[in-house]
């Protein structure tokens, strides 16, 4: 009977494991793998256990990756993660059930839990994951002008994650207060707009991100002829629009002159002139189609009775 329950708390024993991960966030970088770390203390074989990573941020679909019966099963995996996860079953052997995952994206940023089921015992483990994301270059636009000639611009950057800062500089380095800013997340990151109006000509006015260590930067050149040219831009848009607005009317008056024109040639008939019946200083021609005003009476010519006289009406 002491062997048996020897035995007993033998195997209870060997069946007890606690599941590890780490005590501090992996931080990833968007583009590139990373390892979510997860193992087994003591470090036994997990090859016939159940394995499973997902999320516990997500409402919907949380599945991440599944290993059971010895092959992976990814069948209810969530979509986003098809192809870019990856266990490696050699490493099972040690109780290592790491998991890989390729080309990390901004949406993977979030908690996942590692859970390891063995026949009678199981536990779990949370990683947090934090996913960096260097954004596009900054992008300075012209925004318009106002009434006292000041320039208004416009600076915007996005695809970054966690939320970059963004400043307007002059050229001396002295920062600028930006008069209006928007920020908007979606599953590729952050974008940052930041608006300003500039006043000073022959200066360099500059717009930079940073994000830690990452900075991006870009400048705009705010010359005297830039204000110029802006200026002249605007009259010439408005004159280039006045003058639309006129050709649409000339073209719609010439289009109903043309219909016009058509509906008359279409009932065009054969007119022939009677010689007989001209008047003596209308000469008209052989086929009786043509006729011409002559200043003398025509020779020959019998003033009848049939004949229009020189009575003029309107």
């Amino acid at each position: 009977m002491a062997a048996s329950a020897l035995k007993t708390c033998f195997f209870s024993f060997t069946e007890q494991y606690e599941v590890v991960g780490p005590a501090d966030p992996v931080f990833a970088v968007a583009g590139e793998d990373v390892i979510l770390p997860c193992s087994v203390k003591p470090n036994i074989s997990v090859v016939d256990m159940r394995v499973e990573w997902f999320r516990l941020d997500l409402k919907d679909s949380q599945l991440v990756h599944l290993y059971e019966d010895h092959e992976d099963k990814n069948t209810n995996q969530i979509q986003s993660y098809r192809r870019r996860t990856k266990l490696n079953h050699q490493e099972l052997q040690t109780g290592n059930a790491s998991l890989k995952l390729s080309s990390v994206r901004v949406s993977d940023e979030g908690l996942y839990k590692c859970f390891i089921q063995s026949k009678s015992w199981y536990d779990d483990a949370t990683v947090n994951v934090n996913v960096e994301a260097v954004g596009r270059p900054p992008v300075i636009t012209v925004d318009g002008s106002d009434d006292s000639e000041g320039l208004h611009l416009q600076c915007e950057s996005e695809g970054w994650n966690p939320k970059p800062d963004l400043e307007w500089l002059n050229s001396e380095g002295v920062s600028l207060s930006s008069e209006t800013t928007e920020t908007h997340r979606n599953e590729d990151g952050f974008s940052v707009k930041h608006t300003i109006t500039v006043h000073h000509r022959d200066d360099k006015i500059h717009c930079r991100v940073k994000l830690r260590h990452h900075v991006l930067e870009t400048q705009i050149i705010t010359t005297s002829k830039r204000f110029s040219s802006w200026r002249t831009s605007i009259i010439l848009i408005s004159v280039a629009a006045v003058l639309s607005v006129i050709a649409g009317i000339l073209i719609a008056v010439f289009a109903r002159k043309n219909r016009a024109l058509t509906y008359l040639r279409t009932y065009t008939v054969n007119v022939i002139l009677d010689a007989d019946t001209a008047h003596p200083q209308l000469i008209v021609s052989d086929d009786g189609k043509q006729v011409r005003y002559g200043n003398t009476q025509t020779e020959g010519v019998d003033g009848g009775k049939d004949r229009f006289d020189d009575l003029f009406g309107a």
